[in-house]
């Protein structure tokens, strides 16, 4: 039975903890995630609301230095010694002297640099680097007061060139950082009006209050240092994060709640083990799949032995577990378009895990290229698209249709290509013109923690629990197909809603 999309689900279930996620110890005063989202929650709403998030130590954990041979081969690039002071202050300063250091660094690096190129560079540096030290928690946390409405900020008092690409990611609108003195175009080596630094960050947040109109007696504040404690004072709702301990002790005495997130680490050798593990067991899982129907003769049948095969050598070698919500849906009805949220490379087995058989899938003709997956994809009669050509890329979706009125269900990632975050990106309506066209349903397949499996721009792979949910399956026969935006963003809605508020088994 097939159900036309709704709107915003009625009502919110209680959310279990997330494994690997919340509270690593449980000193005084701390509290699980689901605790901090429940509050949100069930907390006052609406714009005049803030929830202002600390940058480094909150919502990005930081990064270790460089080896000393990549340091002195960095001081004899321009371009290398800009990325170096981008990622060596993300952390955030812990102590005046570290503060004062990094504005006098900076000062120094980049007087003269035009502001376009650092603010590009940011980008790629978020984009290689940063994004995968985004705390999930603080993400979930986001969402959560995005959902009641509140007007989000992102507090820093490092510059705009490292915390804007975070804050477009998450979808905080607001950004309040120490500014650097900008004349014709290219920085100056000042600093603009007073460091963002202890009491400075809080005498922003109290600016940006009073222009925007802001209760702050009922609003958020998360940070984590001793220097951000006048910041934490300025809400009726603080939060330590990741606390240091003199904020331990003030959070003690003024029972504030405690959050501890665990940080993002650079793979380990146990990592660099299980991805070797799980490689072999893809390759070997595929050839035995296929020599074990290679007696039929029939390429559809090996085609699922194949994907069967390789996706538990490859789980079982890797380590990594999968855990299913609402698994009737991904059996039947038969055939589908189902539709998945895409952040990683791992993604691929995952599905192959879930959907089991009868099925293939339509992805960008640069997989093509991959030494593994492009391979096995052909094999599988995967459809390949050119994200590039919009003329070719439709005339390709075209056998698309035949093969599921043939009977073969079909994935496809709405997306178009792989989110840095658990952010979900616009949808282009492609597999909704293709559910429509063959008279088949569009089926949801959420899917959770993957990217923390596997980074999008990493082959390593590390061990956790991937979750999934696949969603009750919705008719898009009665769908214009001149005019489905809408319907295309209520399904989008239905991944944002079910990664905050994941159901119950």
């Amino acid at each position: 039975m097939t159900h036309r999309v709704r709107g915003r689900a009625a009502g919110r279930p209680t959310l279990p903890p997330r494994p690997g996620v919340g509270v690593t110890q449980r000193p005084v005063g701390a509290q699980d995630l689901g605790a901090a989202l429940a509050a949100v929650r069930t907390g006052p709403q609406g714009p005049r609301v803030a929830a202002i998030f600390d940058f480094g130590g909150t919502v990005v954990h930081g990064f270790n230095p460089p080896p000393l041979a990549r340091r002195m081969l960095r001081r004899g690039s321009a371009r290398g010694a800009l990325t170096a002071s981008l990622l060596g202050s993300i952390r955030g300063a812990r102590s005046e002297g570290e503060y004062e250091r990094f504005l006098q660094a900076a000062m120094y690096d980049w007087a003269g640099v035009p502001e376009t190129e650092l603010a590009e560079l940011g980008r790629q540096t978020f984009a290689r680097n940063v994004y995968g030290h985004i705390y999930p928690e603080s993400w979930r946390l986001v969402r959560e007061h995005e959902a009641a409405g509140h007007t989000l900020v992102l507090i820093s008092s490092i510059s705009r060139y490292q915390v804007e690409p975070v804050a477009e990611e998450l979808g905080i609108p607001h950004v309040l950082c120490t500014g650097m003195a900008v004349q014709d175009g290219v920085l100056t080596g000042h600093v603009e009006g007073k460091p963002l630094w202890r009491n400075g960050k809080a005498d922003a947040v109290r600016r940006f209050a009073i222009a925007h109109d802001l209760d702050l007696t009922q609003s958020w504040a998360y940070a984590d240092s001793a220097a951000d404690l006048p910041l934490l004072q300025t809400a009726g709702h603080p939060v330590a994060v990741n606390p240091d301990p003199r904020v331990v002790l003030e959070a003690a005495e003024k029972d504030w709640p405690v959050l501890h997130f665990r940080p993002r680490q650079a793979p380990k050798a146990t990592d660099y083990a299980r991805t070797l593990a799980g490689f072999t067991g893809l390759l070997g899982g595929a050839l035995f799949g296929v020599a074990a129907k290679a007696h039929t003769k029939q390429r559809r049948q090996m085609a699922d032995s194949m994907m069967t095969y390789a996706a538990d050598s490859t789980l079982r070698g890797t380590g990594v577990k999968v855990r299913v919500t609402g698994a009737e849906y991904a059996r039947s009805p038969r055939p589908a378009v189902f539709i998945f949220n895409h952040q990683s490379q791992f993604d691929i087995v995952v599905l192959a895990e879930v959907l089991g058989t009868g099925f293939t899938g339509v992805a960008k003709r640069e997989i093509t290229k991959n030494p593994v997956f492009g391979p096995l994809m052909r094999f599988v009669e995967v459809t390949f698209i050119d994200r590039g050509d919009t003329v070719a890329a439709k005339a390709a979706l075209e056998p698309v249709v035949e093969t599921l009125r043939g009977g073969l269900s079909v994935v496809i990632a709405p997306e178009g290509t792989r989110s840095l975050t658990p952010r979900v990106g616009a949808f282009k309506k492609g597999a909704f013109h293709i559910a429509r066209q063959a008279g088949v349903p569009i089926i949801p397949v959420v899917i959770r923690n993957a990217g923390e499996i596997a980074w999008r721009n990493s082959a390593v792979v590390r061990k956790g629990v991937v979750d999934v949910a696949v969603l009750p399956p919705i008719d898009v026969g009665g769908w214009d197909p001149a005019r489905m935006d809408s319907e295309v963003e209520q399904v989008r809605q239905l991944f944002v809603e079910t990664l905050l508020h994941w159901p119950e088994n």
